[in-house]
């Protein structure tokens, strides 16, 4: 299936899934970016928000959507809810990392949270923590195209967040926990997928040998 990409600035990415009954928008990029997802779906019916984490540059657009789309629903890990709804707090079991980047929050709440192996549509939640604490990815089950939020970034050259990329630092320098997110980076190679498609940068096919690469750069 094809790939919709929008992008703002060319420097953060929304996703629009087709799907049978109308479109899944995987992120909203930052605020003002309402009407160019909505350009970018040509009237058809988006039915879905899933959102890979609560940084304010994936969920930035969220409030106005749902404005304009009554009754879509709204879909967050259980875990990043809580940063959605400004709840900045660490659990006893979590590592205590500082929780880095932008965390606006949004008046919208979820109408649905999920965990790993949850499907939205014919995506599949892969739990992928480390840049947040509840980061997840999405899986197309009909295609293997990963829509993988800021576990990679492909601004710069494919490159994990567990470290910072000199060429496209953003990502990495607001990562949560960086070994979390190291072994979340592993854990979506090893899905195998056929396309990355993440939430900086270009999409790239056939993206397992540069994911091996960006993976052996993020240690250490």
């Amino acid at each position: 299936m094809p790939v919709h990409r929008v992008s703002r600035f060319g420097l953060v990415n929304a996703y629009l899934v087709e799907e049978d009954d109308g479109l899944t928008v995987v992120d909203t990029m930052l605020p003002r970016s309402a009407g160019a997802i909505m350009k970018a779906a040509a009237g058809r019916p988006i039915k879905r928000i899933a959102l890979t984490h609560a940084h304010g540059d994936h969920v930035g657009s969220l409030d106005a959507l749902a404005e304009e789309l009554p009754g879509v629903e709204v879909v967050i890990s259980a875990r990043d809810a809580r940063l959605l709804a400004k709840d900045m707090t660490l659990a006893p079991e979590e590592q205590q990392g500082k929780l880095r980047g932008s965390y606006p929050g949004t008046k919208t709440k979820p109408t649905r949270e999920v965990a790993h192996g949850d499907r939205v549509g014919s995506l599949e939640v892969v739990a992928s923590p480390g840049h947040t604490p509840g980061h997840v990815a999405y899986l197309d089950t009909r295609d293997g195209t990963l829509y993988c939020g800021d576990a990679y970034s492909t601004l710069g050259g494919v490159a994990t967040t567990a470290k910072v990329n000199p060429r496209f630092p953003l990502p990495g320098a607001v990562t949560w926990h960086r070994p979390t997110a190291l072994e979340s980076a592993k854990a979506l190679r090893a899905l195998d997928p056929t396309r990355l498609a993440p939430g900086h940068g270009k999409v790239v096919d056939s993206p397992a040998r540069a994911m091996d690469a960006a993976i052996a750069r993020g240690v250490g």
